[in-house]
């Protein structure tokens, strides 16, 4: 006989389709009897529940550095020339309050990005709140972000917004562009103000951030296909940064693989020391649509199937990756790059032992070369041909003769333009 308020709800529909709500159910009485239920039910997504409980309002939760944040600018690992003028920048603009917007594909680290600007700023000891707006329902984004009075709608009580509670810190708008363009004209409205009114009030009242803002996709694109306004853009892009692909600077692959075989190692009790040359190969021509967050997966993946071997090799990455490498136009190997030595597991920041020497397999009849990335690749193309005569073009007869998986070997005979139906009976 007694209603139930606010009840979180998970079920899943006859059509599959997944849904978290939150319930309120009150009891109909006549003559002091129960009669019946009404229940009033809303689309929640659990999401308010993780904002209020696990972002702003129990420091006791928080991980790491006690801010909200476990990330630093020594946390950010890259030597591209191009990628530490990035870093300059974030490091440069920390301190500003002017608003700072981060673009990149998904992986590239945008929210290492925007906790490492906080804990370089001087709010570093203030809350750091971040949000992702394509997260959140729509119908539940205003109350969320500005709070609501008592009345506004039915049930609705005095409850500050994400504005309010991160006040004097810093707040991550994470996919921005993503927010629906109508709430984007109020939040424009607040960060020129820097007041805020609960939904449902008259009143105002004062906030101080540092705003940092992410888009996946390129603002002017974002502007002409209608989902960003552009006065919006100009606001929270007063400072604009963009962090590039994993596949525009491989010349971090290296270095971060260095440091996720590291990771693993500790956390999984192994004991890899060493990238082949062909997984290194392998690593520097696919093109990472998962980009940082991608590699360090699928190192962790393939470390679980290392065992007590000390290096990785092509078979314990995943499959996909040879197939979308055999799939992809221009991947045929055409284009060389310097050889660069085995990717060594330690400590980042301290210089890597010295790499072991690897014999290279001698193959009769290579043309005449002119430095020691073409010398590699003529003796390896010299050695397919071989096991492919061999074993008259199959294959996974060629492969196992030279020690590599069938996937491997496909993808070297498409890389060296090879046809193996030349060596076929």
């Amino acid at each position: 006989g007694e209603p139930i308020k606010g009840r979180l709800f998970f079920y899943q529909t006859r059509l599959g389709k997944v849904a978290n709500t939150i319930h309120s159910v009150f009891p109909l009485t006549r003559k002091g009897e129960v009669i019946g239920a009404i229940c009033f039910v809303k689309d929640y997504n659990l999401l308010e529940k993780t904002v209020t409980t696990s972002s702003v309002l129990t420091p006791q939760k928080r991980r790491k550095l006690g801010n909200g944040t476990r990330y630093n600018f020594t946390d950010v690992i890259g030597g591209d020339p191009d990628f530490l003028h990035v870093l300059k920048m974030a490091r440069l603009a920390a301190d500003s309050p002017s608003p700072i917007m981060l673009c990149g594909e998904t992986g590239t680290g945008k929210e290492i990005f925007a906790q490492s600007i906080h804990n370089y700023s001087a709010r570093h000891s203030k809350w750091f709140t971040g949000i992702n707006c394509a997260a959140i329902p729509e119908n539940l984004l205003e109350g969320l972000l500005f709070g609501t009075a008592k009345g506004a709608f039915t049930g609705a009580s005095d409850k500050p917004g994400i504005f309010e509670e991160a006040s004097a810190g810093t707040l991550f708008l994470d996919e921005v562009d993503s927010m629906p363009v109508g709430l984007q004209a109020k939040l424009l409205r607040v960060l020129q103000e820097k007041k805020v009114r609960r939904v449902g009030s008259s009143e105002e009242i004062d906030i101080d951030l540092k705003i940092i803002s992410s888009v996946n996709t390129e603002p002017h694109r974002a502007i002409k296909e209608g989902i960003l306004r552009m006065d919006l853009f100009y606001r929270l892009g007063v400072v604009y940064i963009r962090i590039p692909p994993l596949r525009e600077k491989k010349a971090n692959i290296d270095l971060l693989s260095r440091h996720f075989i590291y990771k693993n190692n500790l956390a999984l009790n192994t004991h890899v020391q060493y990238l082949s040359e062909p997984a290194q190969d392998l690593f520097h021509q696919y093109r990472w649509p998962g980009n940082v967050r991608e590699l360090e997966h699928v190192i962790e993946g393939a470390m679980n199937l290392v065992g007590q071997e000390d290096t990785l090799e092509p078979d314990h990455l995943p499959e996909h990756m040879m197939l979308e490498m055999l799939d992809t136009p221009g991947s045929d190997g055409n284009q060389t790059r310097p050889v660069t030595r085995p990717v060594l597991s330690g400590p980042p920041g301290q210089p890597p032992p010295e790499a072991r020497s690897q014999a290279v397999p001698s193959a009769s009849g290579p043309p005449p070369v002119r430095n020691l990335a073409e010398t590699q690749m003529a003796r390896e193309k010299g050695i397919i041909k071989e096991a492919l005569r061999d074993s008259r073009g199959n294959i996974s007869q060629a492969a196992r003769s030279i020690g590599i998986s069938r996937q491997l070997c496909h993808y070297k005979i498409k890389k060296y333009r090879i046809d193996r139906t030349a060596y076929a009976d």
